[in-house]
């Protein structure tokens, strides 16, 4: 099966660009989040393509006012990997690696938009996420992470929001093997996984960014943690400082798995706290974890779906919103230069881990 993409360098094997793999869990993802200065609007957006699945899937979230307002798209892909279109939601590449542009057609829904997306820097490059529950290969993806500003507008309601380069943002590209699509039918003899501990902060700072992630074990053991430290808008060449064994301390919001504050240690002479500052957004919206909308759900030829979250329906405790970013405060101290800036703490915690005093499926910090 020929494809656009076959007309581009892009194989990775002796089949056409259709084919990826043998895997049936193989995956290939965008995603972006952006935020005004002052924390009042908050956006996110992301697309999947699943070409073992035939299924391509796209959201477009906007959290404003105490409402996150939600738009999902579905359609089949029919093994076409170059058409960055699903319904109303479409991305354009239009400088790789450095611009990309994020559109959302008039709908029946109340969300519309175009906006433009500029880095900062060279995108960071993780390293590259292998977990296997026994014999089974459970997760094996890379993916790459960039700070930007954002420039367009956005509406809610036909309410128009103007952006402008004071919003920043981040945005993610990954591909590999992660769970997608319908429940696969025989559990490995170990049984599936009830352990997930994720932490990610990508913050924005005046002239530099920063990024911090930590998957670990039950007894907290990291099986991929990384910090780096790159330059800013001014410095596409700048180097990039990593740091491969970040120590980092919780402290919980009573009653729940959600953090009230997190600090991180890179060495003896660089530390992160980062301070929630406002509404929390629900990973939910953009198909993480959802019941109907999960990655990879085959909805036929083409299904477009909105619906709201209130505050009260993203607080601790509803399914829908397990999986959460939160704005934070970020201060840096590196050593004798200290700066604060804004950005995201990205966190989903199942089951135990012992550092941070977890116990059980999903029993509240203590």
């Amino acid at each position: 099966m020929l494809t656009k993409g076959d007309d581009f360098p892009l194989h990775q094997s002796a089949e056409p660009i259709a084919f990826a793999g043998t895997d049936r869990n193989f995956y290939d993802r965008y995603f972006f989040n952006g935020y005004s200065p002052d924390g009042s609007v908050f956006f996110a957006a992301a697309m999947g393509f699943y070409p073992q699945l035939g299924v391509v899937d796209a959201a477009f979230c906007v959290l404003v006012g105490g409402v996150q307002h939600n738009l999902r798209a579905s359609r089949r892909s029919g093994g076409e990997r170059l058409d960055l279109s699903v319904g109303p939601i479409a991305i354009t590449i239009d400088a790789p690696l450095e611009r990309l542009t994020l559109r959302i057609a008039a709908n029946e829904g109340p969300l519309a938009g175009e906006l433009h997306f500029t880095a900062r820097h060279f995108p960071i490059e993780e390293p590259r996420f292998t977990r296997r529950n026994g014999t089974r290969l459970f997760m094996d993806y890379t993916r790459m992470t960039q700070n930007g500003h954002w420039s367009g507008w956005l509406s809610v309601d036909e309410q128009r929001v103007d952006v402008n380069a004071d919003w920043a943002g981040t945005r993610d590209r990954s591909w590999g093997i992660r769970p997608v699509g319908a429940t696969e039918p025989q559990p490995p003899p170990e049984g599936n996984f009830h352990q997930f501990f994720w932490l990610w902060t990508p913050c924005n700072f005046a002239d530099r960014s920063l990024f911090f992630h930590s998957n670990d074990d039950g007894e907290g053991s990291p099986w991929n943690r990384r910090a780096v430290l790159v330059g800013g808008a001014s410095s596409k060449g700048s180097a990039e400082r990593h740091y491969s064994d970040p120590a980092f301390a919780a402290e919980w919001q009573p009653g729940t798995r959600r953090l009230s504050k997190l600090t991180a240690d890179f060495d003896r002479s660089t530390r992160l706290t980062l301070n929630p500052s406002g509404p929390v957004f629900a990973m939910s919206g953009l198909g993480y974890t959802h019941p109907v909308w999960g990655h990879g759900f085959d909805h036929g030829d083409l299904e477009v779906a909105h619906d709201s979250l209130s505050e009260a329906e993203r607080t601790w405790g509803n399914p829908l919103a397990m999986h959460v970013q939160a704005l934070v405060r970020a201060d840096l101290a590196d050593g004798d230069r200290s700066d604060s800036g804004i950005g995201v703490l990205e966190q989903l915690f199942v089951g135990p881990h012992a550092p941070t005093g977890l116990t059980g499926l999903m029993d509240p910090a203590r």
